[in-house]
């Protein structure tokens, strides 16, 4: 029981410090929404150049130009995907990440053609697949917080609007994800998959509908956007993290390990922790800039 409750303070603490971190990064400003999500790429690549080195030894063995180049790469989708309301002495972001992602793009071949024994296509396709799985979410992650820059023909910056989208879609996974793991808990009985276990159907399906009930009720309580959107983004991002997640979990699975890295005691790393935003945001960022 003392080593129970010892492992309970200290997921509970590092909980709390990770939704303390999140909130600060995503209310901020935009440069704390940046430098947050910044780190995540990078954080996220890391582990998974380690979950695809174990799934495929010759991938654990690219060069550091490969590995380095491709999420500077990434990172420069990140910097395309920011606004003109960001901008570091009179330049701006998406223009740097442009050009230096054309430059990435020329280099980086060239370097690894000089330096690697032979060019794999697969590994090539193992990053290619990252670039998608990781920075270009973590770039749409970016155009959602300058949503609101969007809605202004003048130019001038709503600051709420800008942090509400993705403040919305974090909160929509926390929500799902708590609301799935108690009523699977309390009543859960059909496993969901075999490649993850402790998940069912009743938590699954109870986790979708209380998050989209959540949402109608949150979108009602505030008029920032219409209530019909709420749910629809409550929806969208129940059914997508459970895929997220779900292939995080296959990819862990194929790797022989349990987390994906030790970012927080008891909770796994980066990819762990984000894994369902990854495959939402997309989603979300298409329903947001296709309807709303």
């Amino acid at each position: 029981m003392a080593l129970n409750m010892q492992t309970f303070r200290t997921r509970a603490l590092t909980s709390l410090v990770f939704v303390l971190v999140m909130f600060a990064g995503l209310l901020w400003s935009y440069w704390s929404f940046f430098i947050l999500f910044s780190i995540i790429h990078f954080g996220c690549w890391m582990e998974y150049h380690y979950l695809m080195g174990r799934i495929d030894k010759e991938y654990g063995q690219i060069t550091p130009f490969h590995k380095y180049g491709v999420m500077i790469a990434g990172g420069c989708l990140l910097l395309y995907f920011t606004s003109d309301a960001f901008s570091v002495f009179g330049l701006k972001l998406p223009a740097i990440g442009l050009w230096l992602g054309l430059i990435a793009a020329f280099v980086l071949p060239i370097i690894e053609l000089l330096f690697a024994r032979q060019v794999e296509l697969k590994n090539i396709g193992y990053s290619a697949l990252g670039l998608l799985y990781i920075s270009l979410s973590l770039g749409l992650m970016m155009d959602l917080r300058c949503y609101g820059i969007k809605l202004n023909p003048d130019g001038t910056y709503s600051d709420a609007l800008a942090f509400a989208l993705p403040l919305i879609l974090v909160i929509a996974l926390w929500i799902n994800d708590t609301m799935a793991y108690l009523v699977g808990s309390f009543i859960g009985k059909t496993p969901l998959t075999r490649i993850s276990p402790k998940k069912t159907w009743e938590g699954t399906l109870g986790g979708v509908i209380l998050c989209i009930g959540i949402m109608i009720a949150a979108g009602y309580i505030t008029s920032l956007f219409r209530t019909q959107d709420w749910a629809i983004i409550g929806f969208i991002v129940a059914v997508t993290a459970t895929a997220g997640d779900l292939l995080e979990s296959k990819l862990k699975r194929m790797a022989g390990v349990k987390d994906s890295g030790s970012l927080m005691p008891g909770h796994g790393g980066f990819l762990d922790r984000f894994d369902s935003l990854l495959i939402a945001t997309p989603f979300v960022w298409a329903y947001v800039n296709l309807f709303m």
